[in-house]
């Protein structure tokens, strides 16, 4: 066991120096987590055992007393006139109870406790739980899934539900919680009463009642402008408990707020469509941003993809040996086409398993939560809308490293010694990229200066694994959406021959429903490409 436990610290040890939380961010993080706590799980049992050996050994020590202790005081002057029966009597009270107690008082779960210290202090803490509940939202809405398929597992991909996979009344609480922490009253109100149903049917929990699910309630629907709803919850709680100060308070101030609304509906009802008007131009005149992040959304639920039949029809499958290179002469590689214009393009079968997963194995003790660009600064700086965790390989690392490079530059024909290293990310619950370029914009001058190789002039996206659901890469200035597929490899120009850059090219990474991603990137730079791509004289060549 002691042996086991130096174990598990060095393990840790070696973990936790590359990992710095924000587990939530990253699947292949998250393993790991697992298999600690397969590990303490293995601690426990063997506790127990421990625990249920010494309770065996007083239980024997017990029944074996009862027996006696019941014989010999039906006689006791009888039984003690047996010199034998006195001098163990002496002995067992002099020298047996002692060791009984010394038993007793040993405690066996010194070894589980030592392991559980060590390792609590590398275990999620509150920012990961917060940062995972966020992201099983943000999956509800980009998917608009339901409380109940999330509650029962039944998610879209999924073949299968299993036990594990269901949220118990406490767990919906605790999400509906973290909402009202963050005062997103919307989705408190749809966790709490998700949580209220799963105890109206009946759902057992161990540390929440109706009571404070519909507190909960009142308030976030009251916050959202829904008084009768409100009013109707609150009455619902002072049925269960009448003497529940805050509701009483509440019942006396939304029935007030009722008959005051109701003295003005003539009124409201005359300026109604005045303010309708306004609503609407003010909502017209919002930020880009929700017209974009609602696109973003539909693309990533497969919906508002803009490629007509006859666009499709343009688009081909072909062997592709670019311009007879003499690496692909005699073993082309598969080409499709994904669009048109931009025109995407996606290699099939381009890196064997083998590479993948040492790719894989070179990056996971380096993944740090993913950056970006800081406009401002131009500084790589964290972002809650990058949900992910990268490493950054050189070709020197690993002869797979540079054998990719080699394969990247062979294929698109494109100088990648001025490129960025490999970026190696895995994304976690709920990961996305939301809608951004990878391009440096006119605004942004100083984005990739320290490197001094220009701007970035192609992106190489390749997919490492398969992905159930979600985690599609979606354009949304143009409407399309390249779904993951293990050993293909994405690629498209991010500036036009004149150098401009190409704002069709604006994509984002969807939110990974179901399964496990992983992808790696290689931005190649302009240096190097001069006598490789054919400059444009005019802006959009």
């Amino acid at each position: 066991m002691m042996a086991l436990c130096g174990w598990w610290l060095i393990h840790f040890l070696v973990f936790t120096s590359c990992s710095a939380h924000d587990f939530f961010t990253s699947i292949g993080h998250m393993t790991d987590l697992l298999f600690t706590e397969k590990d303490l799980v293995t601690s426990l049992k063997d506790y127990i055992r421990a625990e249920e050996s010494k309770l065996e050994q007083i239980k024997k020590w017990a029944d074996k007393l009862d027996v006696l202790s019941a014989a010999a005081t039906q006689d006791p002057e009888g039984f003690l006139g047996h010199p034998v029966n006195a001098f163990k009597l002496m002995k067992r009270l002099n020298t047996e109870w002692g060791e009984l107690e010394s038993l007793v008082l040993t405690d066996v779960s010194d070894v589980f406790i030592s392991n559980l210290t060590i390792q609590r202090q590398y275990f999620p803490n509150d920012d990961d739980q917060t940062g995972a509940a966020k992201a099983l939202m943000r999956l509800q809405d980009t998917y608009q899934l339901d409380t109940n398929a999330i509650s029962t597992g039944e998610l879209p991909g999924s073949s299968s539900t299993s036990a594990w996979s269901t949220l118990t009344v406490d767990d919906c609480y605790d999400l509906g919680k973290v909402a009202y922490s963050e005062a997103d009253y919307y989705h408190t109100e749809l966790w709490m009463a998700q949580a209220l149903r799963q105890l109206d049917q009946g759902e057992p929990s161990r540390a929440v009642d109706a009571v404070t699910v519909l507190d909960y309630l009142s308030y976030s629907v009251y916050q959202q402008g829904e008084l009768e709803r409100a009013l109707e919850f609150t009455k619902r709680l002072l049925d269960l408990d009448p003497t529940h100060q805050r509701a009483n308070g509440n019942l006396k101030y939304f029935e007030y707020q009722l008959a005051k609304q109701k003295k003005v509906e003539k009124v409201e009802k005359v300026e109604e469509k005045e303010e309708e008007t306004k609503v609407r131009q003010r909502r017209e005149s919002k930020d880009d941003y929700l017209t974009e992040r609602k696109k973003y959304e539909q693309l990533c639920r497969g919906q508002g993809i803009k490629l007509t039949p006859r666009r499709q029809s343009r688009l081909f499958c072909r062997y592709y040996d670019n311009n007879r290179h003499p690496r692909y002469v005699i073993g082309p590689v598969k080409q499709e086409d994904e669009w048109d214009s931009p025109h995407i393009v996606r290699y099939h079968n381009i890196v064997s398993e083998k590479d993948m997963e040492k790719v894989k194995e070179l990056a996971k003790p380096r993944l740090r939560r993913a950056t970006v660009h800081d406009p401002q600064t131009g500084k790589l700086t964290t972002a809650h809308y990058r949900v992910s965790k990268s490493a950054w390989l050189g070709a020197y690392e690993h002869p797979v490293v540079d054998k990719i490079n080699q394969l990247i530059e062979d294929v698109t024909g494109l100088n990648v010694k001025t490129a960025e290293d490999l970026q190696v990310a895995n994304y976690g619950l709920g990961g996305q990229y939301e809608p951004h370029f990878d391009f440096g914009r006119k605004d942004e001058p100083d984005a990739f200066e320290e490197l001094g190789t220009g701007n970035r002039i192609a992106t190489w996206l390749l997919y490492m694994t398969d992905v159930q659901a979600g985690g599609a890469t979606v354009f949304t200035d143009i409407g399309a959406a390249v779904k993951p597929k293990k050993g293909t490899a994405v690629f498209w120009y991010n500036l036009y021959p004149s150098g401009e850059g190409d704002y069709r090219t604006r994509h984002a990474a969807c939110p990974v429903l179901l399964g496990n991603k992983w992808v790696s990137n290689k931005w190649i730079h302009e240096r190097g490409q001069e006598f490789r791509r054919r400059c444009g004289l005019n802006e959009t060549d």
